[in-house]
């Protein structure tokens, strides 16, 4: 099982990764992207889905006209993991990559 980070861990890495990745109240990795409709938001799920799969570590997606909300947290460790960090990285990555 992963180990869940600490507070100061997750305060560290939640600022070394920027964009738009913040902190829920309920502890979880959060990011909002935006897109000019819904193929485009979808595209992106997809290919958040695909990473996802590739690393077994899967987030919650809400997908809906123009929008793509990432929601990431590990449910073994009830709590923000490495793990959580690197896909958020990754999804960032691939966001930053579109044309």
């Amino acid at each position: 099982m992963p180990t869940r980070l600490t507070e100061p861990e997750i305060a560290d890495r939640l600022s070394s990764l920027g964009g738009p990745w913040t902190r829920t109240d309920a502890g979880h990795l959060t990011a909002p992207y935006s897109f000019a409709n819904f193929a485009e938001a979808l595209a992106f799920a997809n290919a958040v889905g695909e990473r996802a799969e590739r690393a077994n570590h899967h987030p919650d997606l809400h997908v809906g006209w123009g929008r793509c909300s990432i929601e990431l947290w590990t449910h073994d460790a009830d709590g923000l993991t490495e793990l959580d960090f690197a896909l958020a990285r990754e999804i960032s990555a691939c966001y930053d990559a579109l044309p």
